[in-house]
C-alpha cells in the first residue's frame, strides 16, 4: 500500500533549453555544484557512486546513489538512501523534463518512503520535502547564472 507520505513531487518551469537542463542534471560535477555533493564518479547507468555533502551544516555526511535510468533531455533517475543509518538504497528520484517553449518544466518526484523502517520514515520524508524545496531554488539559481 502507497500512503501520501510516500511521494514528493515539485514543479518548476526553469526558463532554460532541455539540453541545459540536462546537462545540469547529468554532468556529475555540475549536479554537484547545484545539489551541493562532491561525487567519486561521473553519472553512468547502473554505476553507484559515493560522495561527501557539501552544503553548510551537512559536510560529515556521506551520500550514496545508484543510476538506474538516463533518458537524454527527458528523465534523469537514481536510487538512494534518505537517511543517515546506512548506506542501503531504498528511495527513488526522478527528474522528468518536459520542453515548454524555450523554458522546461521540470518534475522531481521522490517516492519509496514507505520502504523506509518505521522509526525513520516520518524524519526523512520531512526533511527531504523541505530539502526538495531548497533543490528547486538551488539549480533555478544555478541556470540563471547563464543568462
Amino acid at each position: 500500500m502507497t500512503t501520501v507520505t510516500d511521494r514528493i513531487e515539485k514543479q518548476v518551469l526553469l526558463q532554460a533549453s532541455p539540453a541545459r537542463v540536462w546537462r545540469a542534471l547529468s554532468d556529475s560535477t555540475e549536479f554537484g555544484t547545484w545539489f551541493g555533493v562532491l561525487l567519486d564518479g561521473p553519472f553512468r547507468v547502473g554505476e553507484r557512486l559515493t560522495g561527501k555533502v557539501t552544503s553548510a551544516g551537512c559536510e560529515k555526511m556521506a551520500f550514496f546513489m545508484e543510476i538506474d535510468r538516463m533518458d537524454p533531455e527527458k528523465l534523469f533517475r537514481y536510487h538512494w538512501n534518505p537517511t543517515v543509518s546506512d548506506n542501503e538504497l531504498r528511495t527513488t528520484v526522478d527528474f522528468t523534463l518536459k520542453a515548454v517553449g524555450e523554458a522546461t518544466q521540470l518534475t522531481i518526484v521522490e517516492s519509496g518512503f514507505d520502504k523506509l523502517p518505521i522509526g525513520e520514515r516520518d524524519e526523512a520524508f520531512r526533511r527531504n520535502e523541505g530539502g526538495w524545496t531548497q533543490q528547486v531554488a538551488n539549480i533555478e539559481s544555478h541556470l540563471s547564472t547563464d543568462q
